[in-house]
């Protein structure tokens, strides 16, 4: 049984905007699914509705096979991370992670007991005393995800947990998310805006556009055979080009710096360049101001390198190209 069904699920909000457009969304068990897309494409008004906090205008939502689109949030067995964190400032770690059994009435020794077990759970027994305000964004983060864990939901909801956390913090808590999702056998629905945390998090990525599902599938699948031009241009790491027959999208790790020859190839001047460390980026800009870019490894790059405003042609071979949809 899926964990989550969405059903020609729509979203209007006053004066008929529509943010969410009759989209079907299948979640198998236990898997990691994120939301992504740009921002107004209605990847948090749809996880809003799974959780509850937002009514659905058509459609319908079921959890393990039981619809819950008229349910409340506490009737639907889903628990939601908000990307506040939303911690009670007056309260200890424990007693933040505690609240929600308090809100349900379980004595207090079982749900200080069970607090300390999802403390232990995401590393912080250390610190069960401290208030929010003595804690880092990281550790704060923690607790709410234990807070959101301890009720022990068949759905966890995550609305852009990591952007508030800075570049090293974001990718070791993409490594506990996964961890603790693996660990628990439960199924998290993460949104972001990302697109390497979905690449890194994903055993299912779903791009939106315009409140439509543009491409769902595994992130290796999505990368690999993107299905338009915007999925290829919003993933990234890809070239979106075009002949008389139609558009195509090429890897920019595909694509090599060469002399022209006979096949394909984009010819300009060097209109940018970014070392990036292990590697170097390298966009072209033909007379026609089509760019095309190449991320080429450091030694390759060095061992022939082109300087900004130089001549250059980048060629890649047919069996990279990726015919796009119209």
């Amino acid at each position: 049984m899926n964990d989550v069904e969405l059903i020609a699920v729509t979203k209007r909000y006053g004066g008929g905007a529509v943010a969410v457009d009759g989209i079907d969304l299948v979640i198998p068990p236990a898997s990691y699914t994120c939301l992504l897309g740009p921002s107004g494409c209605g990847k948090t008004s749809t996880l809003r509705m799974i959780a509850g906090h937002e009514e659905v205008s058509e459609g319908d939502i079921l959890l393990a096979g039981r619809n819950v689109t008229a349910l409340p949030p506490a009737k639907r067995g889903t628990a939601m991370m908000f990307q506040s964190y939303a911690l009670f400032p007056h309260l200890s770690a424990r007693d933040n992670v505690a609240f929600g059994l308090r809100m349900r009435g379980v004595a207090k020794v079982e749900r200080l007991a069970r607090a300390d077990k999802f403390l232990e759970l995401v590393h912080l027994s250390h610190l069960a005393e401290r208030l929010p305000a003595q804690l880092s964004g990281g550790q704060q983060q923690r607790v709410a995800l234990a807070r959101a864990l301890i009720t022990e939901p068949r759905v966890l909801l995550l609305d852009e947990p990591l952007s508030a956390l800075d570049p090293f913090l974001r990718a070791k808590m993409r490594e506990e998310l996964k961890r603790l999702q693996r660990e628990l056998g439960i199924s998290f629905i993460h949104v972001t805006h990302s697109q390497e945390e979905a690449m890194a998090l994903a055993d299912l990525t779903v791009v939106m556009d315009h409140g439509r599902i543009a491409q769902a599938g595994p992130p290796r699948e999505v990368f690999e055979k993107p299905a338009s031009s915007f999925v290829a241009r919003f993933i990234g790491g890809h070239n979106v080009l075009a002949r008389a027959q139609g558009s195509f999208a090429v890897r920019t790790d595909r694509m090599r710096l060469a002399a022209a020859g006979n096949g394909p190839q984009h010819a300009g001047q060097v209109s940018a360049l970014e070392y990036l460390g292990a590697a170097v980026r390298v966009v072209v800009a033909a007379a026609d101001g089509t760019e095309a870019e190449a991320l080429l490894a450091d030694a390759d790059f060095h061992a022939a390198p082109v300087a900004l405003g130089q001549g250059a042609t980048l060629v890649w071979d047919l069996a990279d190209e990726h015919a796009l949809a119209a």
